[in-house]
């Protein structure tokens, strides 16, 4: 019989472990065999559950179901596993890639996340692992990889390379069609390339953007809600007029190359304030736009189908307008209006300079908690609220930039004042 992984169920307050079997009856059919683990409560264990309580069921029932099937797929295939050492570009295309896109949590993996993982898999790894199989990847092979780019990419992306490797190679393991231990855990080369530090917009630049895009109140609003509330793009894409009352806008949505769905995180939907800086750009929108209530904030021409929607409890809105491509108009727009070095379609003029550099739409995100730790004297928990971050560390160690020159020179005259203050006492 092939390798079977078995399956654990409840079943009237106990807990079974239940496989397939071979029984000749004239001819050899498969039947359904349970073996006994345990009640609900933690009593009668079989002789090797090691359970001790209900909440514990998962993780102990995983270890004790991989050693019962070891055996019983052993006594049903006279000793032999049945196993094939799938080649890892297999493995990939029939095992990993389609548990990221339909299995993980029962409905799989952002889309963001997806096509990074097709990202590195494309670029780095599919070339690297060859017709190598699961069984005959070594840890080697994996250092000598990352040996290979370290002057050729950034520290992160060697991360991200290594994050996707080990992951791959542990779902392997889990489904025991690797019996070696994972070989990615290896550490980084000690003198890779240090990745380039991302960019941020400091407040002057993004009034001066703003200022630039005076023509275009639309795209006055898009860098509005980047810098002052920190917005994703793809969450300011996704945007629609009803997410906004008369003192906050919700964040319900996202859209990525194309596909709707929910933001990235749980605490990604929130409510955040609106303050002058979006207020007064969102109104005169509004105008122009007729004064709509509802809709998205910044529609397309183009139609959103059924098959883009990727969180069902939005599949309503299939068949309307679809979300703004924000690439294009940040492309024909935005960009030529900054620079001033490209034609912008809609005027069908060449913008002079606005004096900044563009540095991609997500600094303005990276300026939002910057700006927001300068204008609070140091509040992170500010800059954490408004970027909507689980933890702290992300927003200060990826987000964080350093404060302005103006910015340190009001800090240093507050320490002054402190420190006389504090003398005179």
């Amino acid at each position: 019989m092939a390798y079977q992984q078995g399956s654990i169920y409840l079943n009237n307050g106990t807990w079974y472990l239940k496989y397939r079997t071979a029984v000749k009856t004239g001819t050899t059919q498969r039947v359904h065999k349970t073996v006994r683990l345990c009640a609900k409560n933690g009593t009668e264990h079989h002789e090797k559950c090691k359970h001790t309580g209900e909440h514990r069921v998962e993780k102990s029932f995983a270890d004790l179901r991989a050693v019962l099937m070891q055996e019983i797929n052993a006594q049903q295939n006279n000793g032999n596993d049945p196993r094939r050492d799938m080649r890892i570009v297999e493995f990939w295309e029939q095992v990993y890639l389609p548990y990221c896109e339909k299995e993980y949590k029962g409905k799989g993996m952002k889309p963001s996340t997806i096509r990074g993982f097709k990202q590195i898999w494309r670029q780095h790894l599919q070339a690297h692992y060859a017709e190598c199989t699961l069984q005959q990847y070594t840890a080697d092979k994996a250092r000598s990889l990352l040996h290979s780019l370290k002057t050729k990419q950034g520290k992160n992306t060697l991360k991200h390379i290594r994050a996707l490797g080990s992951a791959m190679f542990s779902e392997a393991i889990e489904r025991q069609l690797r019996r070696d231990v994972n070989p990615w855990h290896v550490k980084l080369p000690k003198d890779c390339k240090e990745s380039k530090k991302t960019q941020h917009y400091t407040l002057a630049e993004a009034q001066d953007i703003i200022s630039a895009l005076v023509d275009h109140v639309d795209c006055q609003l898009i860098i509005a809600l980047s810098f002052f509330l920190g917005l994703r793009p793809n969450e300011l894409a996704a945007l629609r007029w009803e997410d906004f009352d008369t003192d906050s806008v919700w964040i319900r949505r996202g859209i990525v190359r194309g596909k709707l769905d929910c933001p990235k995180t749980d605490e990604s939907k929130a409510a955040l304030p609106l303050i002058d800086q979006v207020r007064v750009p969102l109104e005169l929108w509004r105008m122009k736009s007729g004064n709509p209530s509802k809709g998205w904030l910044f529609p397309s021409g183009g139609v959103l189908s059924e098959e883009r929607i990727t969180d069902p409890d939005m599949k309503h809105f299939a068949g309307g307008w679809a979300p703004i491509d924000l690439h294009n108009l940040v492309s024909r727009i935005i960009i030529p209006h900054v620079n001033g070095s490209d034609r912008c379609i809609p005027c069908d003029c060449v913008p002079q300079k606005s004096g900044v550099t563009w540095k991609g739409l997500y600094s303005g995100r990276r300026g939002a908690c910057t700006f927001a730790v300068e204008a609070t004297n140091g509040n992170y928990a500010v800059a954490q609220a408004l970027l909507r971050h689980k933890s702290m560390v992300t927003t200060l160690n990826v987000y964080k930039k350093a404060i302005s020159t103006e910015a340190f020179k009001e800090g240093m005259l507050a320490v002054q004042q402190k420190a006389l203050a504090a003398k005179g006492r």
